[in-house]
């Protein structure tokens, strides 16, 4: 099937049809770096990954844009209570993010355009809508868009025109749906802001959080491009109105493809620091997951459903790419052999990639496509334990798996799974013990390993240690 996609604007399954034949324009909404990314955050993270992923295995060039939000609400009030200047203090989350993205494999974006170093676009976007007349100057100094003057606005979340409340402005970057208010473009320097303002041809100030995005997305892929995505809470009001301001400014449709992931919960419930189930990623890692793991356990639920996300989780993350590894492990030591079992095999891992393929092209089901890869670990199992898949036979199923991980990313263990020389040298030990027949030696050196977290497998080849 082709590559197809749920779009948030139309609220309908399309096919994808980029604006350039095998290109695609991605703008992705980043970390406002005022504090270290959440679980909750990351998940939105990497279903952006997987998007960005599928779109690269389709064939298509991806022009990947994601922002940093390091001017808002939240990074002057806490830059402030913190004694920091705001750019010193964004500056320390902002390498945090890059740090944990790189733990959980997401593939670089193309730019990072950080809001700070957009003040000019912000501004002639600005002043654009106070040309058309659709913006306001409000007496205080700060630029209000105008709702009334724009009948457009409310398609993404199909808002009830009553709702609106047009004249009634609302400052604040975030606020609820029932809110539905003109919304400030530029805010006027006030004394909560401290040092942080720039001037604008209507005074000192700073911009709103939602022309940030407006104006960084059209410097970099223009004013019209494929693909926009966030969290589910983006929508509204942060995506209604950039799209709002974006048509109102240029003329033109701002995004054709939406795509939102819903909410990430804990245990079954939201995720806050009262309930003491608030995780960071490193929250996760110290528990002693490893990156991928925690990886595959936000990968793993469909975008588009709640992820439930739970330890329990983790540890099922973990067999299950242990599983991975140990069939990867076996293809490895059979690819050297002679050919046996070529013609089944091979039709195994054609099969498992093409149902892999047909699934992540529809709208990225991911629980399909990960059905698909283990239906090649099972069958694959299968053969290897009858003899048949040896050789060329067992380089196609690597071949499969690594085309697949180009997608998934999971495959390759992290640095921290790699078995520490101590257990190593304690494998080697329980192994001489069992060449001399000293069994009773060998098995407490068995339960060493065992207390230890570590399982010693005997194979054909030898002794194989891996994570309990």
């Amino acid at each position: 099937m082709a590559l197809s996609f749920h779009n948030s604007l139309t609220r309908r399954l399309e096919p994808f049809v980029p604006m350039q034949p095998r290109e695609a324009g991605l703008y992705t909404c980043g970390p406002t770096v005022y504090n270290v990314a959440h679980i909750g955050n990351f998940r939105a993270y990497v279903f952006e990954d997987l998007l960005k992923r599928t779109l690269r295995f389709c064939g298509y060039r991806v022009r990947h844009v994601m922002n940093l939000t390091d001017v808002d609400d939240k990074t002057i009030r806490d830059s402030r209570a913190a004694g920091c200047a705001l750019a010193a203090f964004t500056q320390r989350f902002k390498e945090a993010f890059f740090e944990d993205a790189a733990r959980l494999r997401l593939a670089p974006a193309d730019v990072y355009p950080a809001a700070t170093d957009h003040i000019p676009d912000m501004i002639r976007i600005i002043q654009t809508l106070l040309d058309k007349g659709i913006a306001y100057k409000a007496d205080d100094g700060s630029v209000y868009f105008s709702i009334a003057r724009w009948p457009a606005y409310g398609q993404l979340v199909h808002i009830d025109p009553t709702q609106m409340r047009a004249g009634v402005r609302v400052s604040h970057d975030e606020y609820a749906k029932e809110a539905v208010a003109d919304f400030a473009l530029w805010k006027a320097w006030s004394e909560s802001d401290g040092e942080v303002a720039w001037e604008s041809p209507w005074g000192k100030g700073r911009p709103g959080w939602h022309i940030e995005c407006s104006a960084m997305s059209s410097r970099y892929l223009g004013p019209h491009f494929d693909l926009h995505c966030g969290g589910v809470d983006n929508m509204f009001p942060h995506h209604e109105d950039e799209i709002a301001q974006s048509e109102a400014a240029n003329g033109c449709r701002f995004v054709n493809v939406w795509l939102h992931c819903a909410h990430l919960v804990v245990d079954g419930e939201k995720m806050s620091k009262s309930l003491g189930n608030f995780y960071t990623l490193r929250d996760v890692l110290q528990r002693g997951y490893a990156g991928r793991e925690v990886r595959y356990v936000l990968l793993a639920t469909h975008y588009r459903q709640a992820l439930n996300f739970s330890f329990q989780a983790c540890d099922d993350a973990r067999a299950a790419l242990q599983r991975l590894d140990a069939f990867r492990t076996r293809l490895e030591e059979a690819a050297p052999l002679p050919d046996a079992g070529s013609e089944a095999a091979q039709e195994a891992a054609t099969k498992a990639l093409a149902a892999f393929q047909t699934a992540i092209e529809d709208d990225l089901n991911i629980s399909a496509a990960l059905a698909a890869l283990f239906d090649l670990v099972r069958e694959g199992n299968r053969l290897l334990d009858a003899g048949g898949l040896a050789g060329a036979a067992a380089r196609a199923g690597l071949e499969a798996l690594a085309r697949m991980d180009t997608v998934l990313a999971v495959l390759a263990p992290d640095d921290a799974e790699q078995v520490p020389e101590a257990i190593l040298t304690l494998a080697a030990e329980r192994q001489a013990a069992r060449k001399a027949k000293d069994f009773a030696r060998a098995d407490r050196i068995r339960d060493q390993l065992a207390a230890a977290g570590w399982v010693i497998e005997d194979t054909a080849k030898g002794p194989r240690v891996r994570r309990k």
